[in-house]
């Protein structure tokens, strides 16, 4: 610091000394030449201040870098994408992936996406917004359904859990979060994952895509009458699916003992997805004694996101906050 002022003492000095020669110049050159000093002045970092150094790193990198099965093409919706949201620290972290709503036929990225991987980053745990495939609205059937946004989603979960050492990810803490169609993706990679194939050439199948936590949005859960979201269920498995796929896809039947404890909110006043599917996601859990926690709010439209100012539902990520800290999903203070 003392070495600081004296460098800005000698830089003002010598300032003031040029600015008394030019003085001596005629008046325009001075007026041309005066700025030059300041400017250099203003511009010098860490004269009087620290610089706080930035302590999260964003990037976006392809899911699927070697080729996407099944792809259409290489337009961007046939190319998922992960956007990893880093966070500064001495011991490897929690991670989670984020699958933001929107039907199957879109990605809600703001109050979905990036609003939660910068939520997480303020907790310490790192992320990866996952673009999973879609459908696409209008499109008259074209576009990704079944089994596509299941494999981006469970594809995501594996890529950082095998990539833990480089990303500085705590293997055994990687969970996942869904919001509306992406919570029926959410509870669809907590109950339908690969297991870990350790022959694989591929490093990425060699670990499991089972999450170790999970957290649930005001989900689409049922596909089937009369609580399921019409649209996402069209969008994902058609106009007139095989029952055998509305039995596989709806999750609520698909709970086991092995499904990762989970952590659901939704509001009792949603006109879009039924509270019901919530409901009966968490007595599913229950009945096979998975570890959950169910929070309903009275008021609150679909798709309020972290809720902020939103009577009794702005609880929810503070409750949420809690969880995490007794499963030890957080850092240690």
């Amino acid at each position: 610091m003392l070495l600081a002022y004296r460098l800005k003492f000698c830089f003002t000095k010598l300032m003031f000394d040029t600015l008394e020669r030019l003085f001596e110049m005629n008046r325009r050159s001075f007026a041309s030449l005066v700025f030059l000093p300041l400017a250099i002045l203003i511009a010098t970092p860490g004269w009087a201040q620290d610089v706080k150094p930035e302590t999260n790193r964003r990037t976006t990198e392809l899911l699927w870098p070697n080729g996407v099965p099944g792809a259409e093409g290489k337009a961007d919706r046939d190319l998922p994408q992960l956007i990893i949201t880093q966070v500064a620290s001495e011991v490897p972290t929690a991670a989670i992936v984020i699958l933001p709503g929107g039907g199957y036929h879109g990605h809600a990225m703001g109050h979905e996406g990036y609003q939660f991987a910068d939520w997480f980053a303020e907790m310490g745990i790192q992320s990866a917004i996952c673009t999973y495939r879609l459908r696409g609205k209008g499109n008259d059937g074209k576009g990704y359904g079944h089994p596509s946004p299941m494999q981006d989603a469970q594809r995501a979960i594996q890529t950082l859990r095998a990539r833990a050492k480089e990303l500085n990810i705590d293997p055994e803490r990687v969970g996942v979060i869904g919001f509306s169609a992406g919570g029926h993706l959410c509870s669809t990679v907590s109950t339908h994952f690969l297991k870990a194939n350790s022959t694989a050439k591929d490093p990425i199948s060699r670990v499991s895509s089972r999450p170790d936590f999970s957290i649930l949005c005001y989900p689409v859960i049922a596909f089937d009458k009369p609580y399921t979201h019409r649209g996402s269920q069209q969008n994902l498995i058609g106009v007139n699916p095989d029952p055998k796929l509305i039995e596989e896809l709806s999750n609520e039947r698909q709970v086991t003992n092995d499904t990762p404890p989970t952590f659901i909110f939704h509001t009792a006043e949603d006109k879009v997805v039924p509270v019901e599917n919530s409901l009966q996601y968490y007595l599913a859990l229950q009945r096979n004694s998975v570890p959950s926690e169910l929070h309903v709010f009275p008021k609150g439209r679909h798709g309020v996101g972290l809720a902020r100012q939103l009577p009794g539902a702005s609880q929810w990520p503070g409750l949420c906050r809690e969880w995490l800290s007794r499963l030890g999903m957080l850092p240690k203070s």
